[in-house]
């Protein structure tokens, strides 16, 4: 077995998703003996960060085997579909199963499965991109389980597997036709789901974000909220426990989908910015590692997952400030829960262990090359 030992790469990669973690979790703190979220949180962090570690040990060629590619996308669809049978109905959405006091969310290992799925499908196909049928088929992978979760209804969760697609049908090498074609079924789509699928509040947060001051007490009140608490932080902020805003619950909901409102009113102007080269790190370092991969398969892998991850920085950053639709997504490794934070460790040890065998093979190809043994 080749040494897989933590290189100083993987020690920066690790120490900043253990930032994001600590700084997520002392934001939602209540700074009391018995905080229930402190615990729950604190658990999943490390039962996340012993994921990352055992999921960077492995090598996953047998991800490339059709049968266990459609094994996992079958089985993440049959969990997605009991949902309906056995789902926890939380806030008007079934999209949680509950054991005891945790609760678990289908849709963020789908998001892994899927970005496994198109790697898969691309990697095979890529050179004949140009062909919409293979556009087609990669787009009728994601509609199943978009639809499913569609209809749970999370939108936000459905938006991001859109995303995923869309950006790893780009880098796959979309012709510019194909892409016009896309864009105009995508409008279309929405112009459906607006009117056949999308709830009242799902509309009025679209709405809002278009007439952001239209209905501050009503459906813009988070969103308003979440904007004073970011621009009250000033340039240091208040400090960590001392951010009104949030401790006084004028900001709904700032442990999850506001998290990032509720850190910038205590770290302030200069908080983010660290806050944002942690998360810079990350992707670079996802972007380096996508570059350098193995193989197609590799490469497509990582590359899902970066996109996976700036989608949700994007649209939940966006919506703290004011700037994007609420639609409830979490901000990776900072946001409570402990499914997107189990999902995104797994991912992103899986990307490190990629990388790390690629760069294993190419050294003892280089030896056995000046060995004379290839």
């Amino acid at each position: 077995m080749r040494n897989l030992s933590v290189t100083r790469t993987d020690g920066i990669l690790i120490f900043s998703v253990l930032f994001i973690m600590m700084a997520g979790l002392f934001t939602m703190s209540s700074f009391q003996m018995y905080d229930t979220y402190f615990l729950k949180q604190g658990l999943w962090i490390i039962v996340s960060l012993v994921a990352l570690v055992v999921a960077s040990r492995f090598e996953y060629r047998f991800l490339k085997e059709t049968r266990v590619v459609v094994a996992l996308y079958g089985l993440a669809l049959g969990v997605l579909t009991l949902l309906f049978i056995l789902g926890k109905v939380s806030k008007g959405a079934q999209s949680w199963f509950s054991f005891g006091g945790f609760s678990f969310q289908p849709s963020d290992i789908m998001k892994l499965v899927l970005v496994i799925v198109l790697a898969k499908y691309f990697s095979r196909r890529h050179v004949e991109i140009a062909n919409i049928r293979h556009v087609i088929v990669s787009a009728l992978y994601t509609l199943i389980p978009f639809v499913l979760i569609l209809l749970q209804p999370d939108l936000g969760s459905a938006l991001v597997l859109g995303a995923i697609w869309l950006g790893m049908v780009l880098i796959s090498g979309i012709s510019k036709k194909h892409l016009f074609a896309v864009i105009a079924i995508a409008v279309i789509s929405f112009s459906l789901a607006w009117t056949f699928v999308f709830k009242p509040y799902q509309k009025a947060r679209l709405m809002n974000f278009i007439y952001p001051l239209q209905d501050i007490r009503g459906s813009g009140y988070n969103a308003y909220q979440s904007t004073i608490a970011v621009g009250s932080g000033g340039l240091f902020g208040k400090g960590v426990g001392y951010g009104t805003q949030s401790r006084l619950n004028f900001l709904p909901e700032y442990k999850t989908d506001f998290i990032f409102a509720a850190y910038a009113e205590e770290w302030g102007f200069v908080g983010a910015v660290l806050l944002f080269l942690f998360f810079g790190v990350i992707l670079y370092m996802l972007g380096t590692y996508a570059f350098l991969g193995n193989s197609t398969f590799e490469s497509l892998f990582t590359y899902g997952v970066l996109i996976w991850f700036f989608t949700h920085i994007t649209i939940n950053v966006g919506m703290n400030i004011g700037i994007m639709p609420v639609t409830g997504i979490p901000l990776p490794f900072m946001s409570y829960g402990g499914s997107h934070l189990l999902a995104e460790s797994i991912a992103l040890g899986m990307c490190i262990a990629m990388y790390k065998y690629a760069r294993s093979g190419h050294k003892y190809q280089m030896k056995n090359e000046f060995l004379g043994l290839e």
